[in-house]
């Protein structure tokens, strides 16, 4: 049976399993629809114009798994932040696991979404933000929203500053030959409040994942949102991360992603502007190699005036990688003064590494600075020599180069123990020690 025939079959009976009474139901159904009637995206579409589930999609992915799996802390410490104290919100093959996660409800609430999915308390929130900026048309989100049920659910009050960072970590243990997971993230962040979150996805095996997760970020005016996405998953792991971000009036909400791993990388980042003086930052690091796959397909939609937005991806490929950076400025009309920049920068070590970049600018105002730029090369030449001749062989050579290459991406980590992890994991793929305890 075909993946998607053997999701649908399961729609009826995950929705039994949940309370088909549910006010959720006819959001659920649908979606569901939608799904049937567009399925899994194929590169007819333009924005899938480089990226093919083909191959992803024979695999024959159980959609939820047989029985709850435990992991001893020692075997995972190693993808947490252990250097500092965190909320932990934790789920291994989809299922929370309360013996990893150290959540609060203590003047923040980190906890589940499917408690806030189910519980009346939650019900005011639910109905105000879940599923409201979400792509409904979008047949991968859709997919998501008809099987909605666990992930992070974070709402931070007005004017709290959130003193620990919050990781969000989804293991997956490999016990099923092939496994589906499909999580949900809300983050909702109150007027003046200020939160940190980091995101991981892990195969712990090298049985094959397909992660599909949606997670809608809600900032409120002059809120601070930091979110970092660590992708450095095994060669045998696919993630289809589809981000949405609304912004009020005077927010800051930035958005890292590191993508390392994985077999197929797709990255969508939605950002709504929805008032003024809004700053939007989108900044990521590609290093992939073999015959990896890494596709970041970005939108700020500036709807409002005086708003900034601004983009730095970095990439580097080796050996028959492919990266995909399609990324798009949407200035409406009304958002005059408006400050958006993008900039695009590839390195190709592998002779047969290829990118695909497409930057984009859309602009219906007319008193805006905006920019893009896109570069693709090898590393210099004359720069190599010249460390070359200072007694730097030329291994060490190549991996300062495009370390300095990615600097200017991971100095702006705010997170100093997570600015060590990343540089670490580069260095690390880069086959180079550059003084770091890998």
């Amino acid at each position: 049976m075909e993946l998607k025939d053997k999701l649908l079959a399961s729609f009826m009976a995950f929705e039994e399993k949940i309370d088909i009474q549910s006010e959720l139901h006819e959001l659920r159904s649908n979606a569901i629809k939608n799904f049937e009637n567009k399925g899994f995206p194929t590169k007819k579409e333009e924005a899938w114009k480089y990226t093919s589930l083909n191959a992803v999609l024979k695999n024959d992915f159980s959609v939820f798994p047989k029985k709850e799996n435990t992991i001893e802390f020692k075997d995972v410490k190693k993808y947490f932040l252990h250097e500092i104290d965190t909320y932990k919100v934790v789920f291994i093959d989809g299922i929370f696991s309360s013996f990893l996660s150290a959540t609060t409800h203590d003047g923040i609430d980190v906890c589940l979404m499917s408690s806030a999915l189910t519980k009346p308390k939650y019900k005011m929130v639910i109905d105000t933000y879940f599923n409201q900026i979400a792509n409904k048309e979008d047949s991968l989100t859709s997919l998501n929203t008809a099987f909605s049920l666990e992930g992070a659910y974070i709402n931070i009050p007005k004017s709290k500053v959130v003193e620990k960072p919050i990781e969000i970590i989804y293991f997956s243990t490999g016990n099923e030959a092939a496994l589906m997971v499909q999580p949900r993230n809300l983050v909702v962040v109150g007027e003046n409040a200020h939160v940190q979150i980091v995101e991981r996805h892990q195969s712990l095996n090298s049985n094959p994942v397909l992660t599909n997760s949606v997670t809608e970020i809600f900032a409120q005016k002059r809120a601070i949102v930091d979110y970092y996405k660590i992708q450095n998953d095994v060669q045998t792991a696919n993630l289809i991360d589809n981000t949405y971000i609304a912004q009020k009036q005077e927010s800051r909400v930035a958005v890292h992603t590191f993508s390392f791993g994985g077999n197929i990388t797709r990255n969508n980042l939605n950002f709504y502007h929805q008032g003024e003086r809004i700053d939007s930052t989108l900044k990521g690091i590609t290093i992939i190699g073999d015959k990896q796959h890494v596709d970041h397909y970005t939108l700020v939609q500036h709807a409002t005036p005086n708003c900034e937005s601004h983009q730095n991806y970095k990439t580097i490929l080796n050996d028959s990688a492919t990266g995909v950076f399609n990324g798009k400025i949407f200035v409406e009309k009304e958002a005059q003064k408006t400050d958006a920049f993008q900039q695009n920068n590839n390195i190709l070590i592998g002779d047969k590494a290829t990118i695909n970049a497409k930057p984009q600018l859309e602009i219906f105002a007319d008193d805006v600075k905006c920019s893009h730029g896109c570069t693709i090369g090898q590393l210099d030449e004359s720069a190599m020599f010249y460390m070359q001749q200072r007694g730097i062989p030329k291994k060490e050579a190549k991996a300062l180069l495009m370390y300095a290459f990615t600097s200017e991406v991971t100095n702006s980590v705010k997170i100093p123990e997570l600015k060590a992890k990343i540089a670490r994991i580069i260095a690390d793929k880069l086959g180079v020690n550059m003084g770091f305890d890998l």
